[in-house]
């Protein structure tokens, strides 16, 4: 058996491997933002798509760094649309599809026993062609089919990871636009893309996550303001998150992926009786 021990990324001849994370649901959930809904406005510089931006880095950081978000003043320009993570909770009702407590062992041997979910398997082509060519020059083979060699002994590759922990992460989507018809423009994205219900679906790097748009859209305004003051229009609309993470990240002290392959032949090794005929005695 073959074990590996990674909490980052997995190579095993020819595809990768990696856990799921906080990180990974927050850049998938980003990225459902800003790409698959790809949202535009039509505005003085013609229709041009809203830039989307995380709310996580400090103000002076997004200044320095994000100058094309900002006039000459400091002030944002608009329309913007920010993502923010603000809570994340783990419900011990919310556990999918896997009801059962398992807590891995803090002490002994790493195996699959710490990672007892499979997620799947390849052939491992160089050991099944040498057991098919060991086949070949002792004559055993299982089955000769028109000149077709066919043989059982074919080496696979399993894949194991750690249950997932199950969590839920709230997102706040802002939405704020110097204009009413701008608003209008990107709210309605949100309402309609989804059909009758408030739930979609988003991917990163293989792994499913779903999300819920809570119903009320909260709306805020300073239209009444006749002051100098910049005229704004602010849509806020909160999302709920369905995910789930495996192991403890780079803290984590046991191996993330494991990999075994499985036994394909077994060989006894046989005891001889030897007699000898002068004394009538037997030898093993």
């Amino acid at each position: 058996m073959q074990e590996r021990d990674c909490s980052m990324p997995v190579e095993t001849d020819g595809y990768a491997i990696q856990g799921s994370s906080i990180e990974n649901i927050d850049i998938g959930f980003y990225e459902y933002v800003d790409e698959a809904l790809n949202l535009h406005v039509t505005s003085n510089g013609g229709f041009k798509k809203v830039p989307v931006t995380w709310l996580a880095s400090e103000r002076a950081f997004q200044i320095k760094n994000n100058v094309a978000l900002r006039d000459a003043s400091g002030h944002l320009k608009l329309p913007l649309i920010t993502v923010n993570r603000t809570s994340i909770i783990k419900d011990p009702s919310f556990k999918g599809a896997y009801q059962a407590h398992n807590q891995l062992p803090s002490s002994g041997p790493r195996g699959y026993k710490n990672n007892p979910y499979h997620v799947g398997r390849k052939i491992k082509s160089v050991k099944s062609s040498e057991f098919m060519e060991n086949d070949l020059n002792e004559k055993t083979l299982g089955q000769n089919n028109n000149g077709y060699t066919i043989t059982k002994k074919i080496v696979y590759e399993e894949v194991y990871i750690p249950i997932p922990v199950y969590i839920s992460i709230n997102y706040s989507i802002n939405i704020r636009t110097e204009y009413q018809q701008q608003m209008n423009q990107l709210i309605v994205p949100f309402i309609s893309s989804t059909g009758q219900i408030n739930s979609f679906v988003f991917e990163k790097n293989g792994y499913r996550y779903e999300a819920f748009i809570q119903q009320d859209y909260g709306l805020s305004n300073n239209s009444d303001n006749l002051g100098e003051e910049e005229r704004y229009f602010s849509t806020k609309i909160e999302v709920k998150v369905l995910g789930y993470v495996h192991g403890e990240g780079i803290n984590d002290p046991k191996p993330q992926v494991v990999t075994k392959e499985n036994i394909v032949e077994v060989k006894l090794v046989g005891e001889r009786l030897v007699k000898n005929i002068s004394d009538d005695k037997n030898y093993v």
